[in-house]
């Protein structure tokens, strides 16, 4: 087996890993040695293991030499025993020295089971390889990532804008998203969509008002809906697809969320993204109108005739053959046997 820096485990190291992963040994030591992982030193269990963190690991760290510590719990997963793999990595040592330990500590951790490695901690110093630089590490794993400014910005208005009473006009926070409310333009505009007095609404965030405003009602034929969709912000469409399928006239309402990748704002990609199903919901639920495909895009060269027929009719899978009987053998079957009933008088012996 070959490594980053060619360094692998001795036979010594092999048989010792074994035993452990059993439960024989609290501690284990690994440096490296004449170019291969050896065994250092090792301990093994007195007490438990929170007893004996201190005393066993930092009695084992030199001020100038990195070492890889594999350190026993008393818990089990389905692998078996759990395991602590400290990487110390002192700041005095030869900078080689660290360079090599840091590229072959994978190879430590594929050869003595990764799936035995419940944490594994990075130390330059004793306190933060200690039981309390331990118990600090677990608490910062725990808790939640910071957010970033738009998320936090996000998050506000989710906490800030929660209402009860929900309609069309009211803000409200959802279990899909934040809904904001759309105008009485907007409304006017999907309930003409609706009655088939208009054939396409374009909505768009208002994001000082926080409402959903209209933004365009231009008759669109299905060629004419590349040109709708704006290149450098967000939008909403509901267009009226009037097309044949299977010898029958249809008109069906497909509701696009166009959005231009990341030249939109951090901020305006997580409104739209958080408002869109409010928004659908709304418009199914409380206009009545039934949306017959959602689609999402960032680029309109996408919105093809071709593409509008198979998203809004997917191809059916061929239905499973039926088991044919074999045909039986080819060319000659042989003589067929006549068999005379015996006439009257004689036997069958006959």
């Amino acid at each position: 087996m070959s490594h980053q820096t060619g360094i692998q485990a001795s036979t010594e190291v092999m048989d010792i890993f074994s035993r452990a992963r059993n439960g024989e040994y609290r501690l284990l030591k690994i440096v490296i040695e004449n170019e291969q992982l050896a065994v250092g030193s090792f301990k093994k269990a007195a007490k438990s293991w929170d007893q004996e963190y201190d005393s066993y690991v930092l009695s084992m760290l030199e001020d100038k030499e990195p070492a890889y510590i594999l350190y026993r719990l008393d818990s089990q997963n389905a692998q078996g025993y759990e395991w602590i793999f400290v990487a110390w990595s002192p700041d005095f040592s030869p900078v080689r020295q660290k360079m090599l330990y840091a590229a072959t500590r994978a190879t430590v951790k594929k050869e003595f089971g990764g799936g035995h490695i419940k944490d594994e901690i990075f130390g330059t110093t004793k306190d933060d390889v200690s039981l309390s630089g331990y118990k600090k590490y677990l608490t910062s794993v725990a808790a939640p990532c910071p957010l970033t400014a738009a998320e936090e910005e996000l998050r506000q208005i989710k906490l800030n804008e929660v209402k009860t009473d929900i309609s069309v006009d009211s803000k409200h926070q959802t279990l899909q998203g934040v809904a904001f409310p759309m105008n009485r333009e907007s409304v006017q505009a999907l309930e003409q969509l609706r009655d088939n007095k208009l054939n396409y609404v374009q909505l768009e965030i208002d994001f000082q008002n926080e409402t959903i405003v209209l933004a365009s009602t231009a008759p669109t034929e299905i060629k004419d809906l590349p040109k709708r969709i704006p290149k450098d912000s967000a939008r909403y469409h509901f267009f009226l697809y009037k097309h044949s399928h299977e010898g029958d006239y249809l008109e069906s309402i497909v509701f696009i969320y166009s959005m231009p990748g990341y030249t939109c704002s951090i901020r305006e990609r997580m409104l739209y993204s958080s408002c869109k199903n409010p928004l659908i919901d709304m418009v199914e639920n409380q206009l009545e109108m039934e949306v017959e495909k959602k689609l999402e895009i960032d680029d309109g060269d996408e919105l093809t005739a071709d593409f509008l027929y198979e998203e809004v009719h997917p191809k059916q899978h061929a239905h499973k053959q039926t088991f044919a009987k074999p045909k039986g053998p080819t060319g000659k079957r042989g003589i067929r046997r006549l068999i005379r009933a015996p006439a009257d008088g004689e036997s069958p012996t006959d």
